[in-house]
């Protein structure tokens, strides 16, 4: 380091070389204050480089993952650079939630996201596979509640579906027999005689998770040998109740949910599975449909009334809070915007129950370390 003297050491009982002969003690005494900063100049390099990793940090912070809580982030990210003009737009991308959180746990440094935007929680196995690169504190924030919204078109197909219409008319082997419904009606006489269409979202959208966890596997274990399945065959049981059928009844139509609106709107036969903020946003071109006689309203969300109510999380990687300039404030906007009458609030983001929000609202800025033991 320039600036810096080098101090050879010799084997024997690490005594500087210059100092094994009649050195005076403040000569002595300078040489270890030298090599004292040295120690504490690589010590903090060393913490440098944990936090920052190989090239070095990032003027802005990044946060990738879920497409459903993409257009939060972004009004988040637009808030903070009119209240904070000295530090960097952030950079936001939608990846869905599986992609965004593998980018977050390959590592720590400036090459790899700060946050992980997620609709839904982190898998016990993602948060082994950031543990194991060295991703070991992570904080979990609860920013809201979303539902997973089922849609038509104005003046379209309507229906009052359940979980069990649902995964009868979109597994590929339901309840374990071939896949043979060509119409809503096939699956159910009371619906109607229009062909199975409906765009949803990919296999690494949290959307798509939650779609199996809130929908598909209640609708599945409404049969009860089904049911029994998940004690005997755990692995049988999630093939058979998740599985989605690829003759084109189901499209998977990527992480843009907008596309999916486009789609719905362009074919009034077609129905649509995305976030209720796109409900909202959309509601001159498209209507949600009901789900156990239950639409899928902000407050039947916020009372988990609507089945497919769910939480919406970001993971914070905590070696980066010192190290990406900006982290904490933009995480501190967050917890600004996300109330009931909050900006995200007016975008479609449902406030979280009070006692989840003061949670939230506290680990925002003390950061608490998710563990094993809390995703079980």
């Amino acid at each position: 380091m320039p600036g810096w003297t080098v101090i050879a050491m010799s084997s024997n009982r690490n005594t500087p070389c210059l100092a094994r002969d009649n050195l005076h003690k403040g000569t002595i005494m300078t040489m270890k204050l030298k090599l004292s900063l040295v120690a504490l100049c690589a010590a903090s390099l060393a913490a440098c480089g944990s936090g920052t990793g190989g090239e070095g940090t990032r003027n802005s912070v990044r946060a990738v993952g879920s497409s459903t809580v993409y257009p939060f982030a972004k009004v988040v990210a637009e808030n903070f650079v009119r209240s904070n003009p000295d530090f960097g737009s952030p950079i936001i991308e939608s990846t869905g939630t599986g992609g965004g959180i593998e980018l977050f746990c390959k590592g720590v440094g400036a090459d790899t996201p700060d946050i992980a935007n997620a609709s839904r929680r982190m898998k016990a196995s993602e948060f082994e596979t950031c543990q194991a690169n060295g991703v070991t504190e992570i904080s979990e924030i609860q920013v809201g509640l979303d539902g997973i919204a089922f849609a038509s078109s104005k003046g379209g197909i309507t229906m009052n579906l359940t979980p069990e219409i649902v995964y009868r008319a979109l597994a590929a082997n339901p309840f374990g027999k071939p896949q043979t419904a060509k119409t809503w009606h096939d699956v159910d006489p009371s619906l109607p005689n229009k062909p199975i269409l409906v765009y949803g979202p990919p296999s690494t959208s949290g959307t798509r998770d939650a779609l199996k966890e809130l929908i598909l596997i209640p609708g599945c274990d409404s049969n009860a040998e089904m049911k029994a399945l998940k004690d005997s065959d755990k692995d049988q049981h999630e093939k058979l109740c998740t599985e989605l059928r690829s003759d084109g009844a189901y499209v998977d139509q990527g992480e843009q949910d907008n596309l999916i609106v486009q789609k719905i709107e362009g074919n009034q036969d077609a129905i649509g599975v995305f976030g209720y903020s796109y409900l909202e946003e959309n509601l001159d071109k498209v209507q949600g449909l009901t789900m156990n006689g239950v639409a899928p309203t902000y407050e039947n969300i916020a009372s988990f009334s609507y089945p497919g109510a769910r939480p919406l999380f970001i993971y914070v990687k905590n070696a980066h809070l010192d190290a990406i300039r900006g982290l904490r404030e933009f995480v501190g906007e967050w917890a600004k915007s996300w109330g009931r009458d909050g900006p995200l609030a007016k975008i479609g983001l449902v406030a979280s129950p009070d006692d989840v929000a003061a949670r939230s609202q506290a680990a925002s800025t003390a950061f608490p370390a998710l563990s094993a033991a809390d995703l079980k």
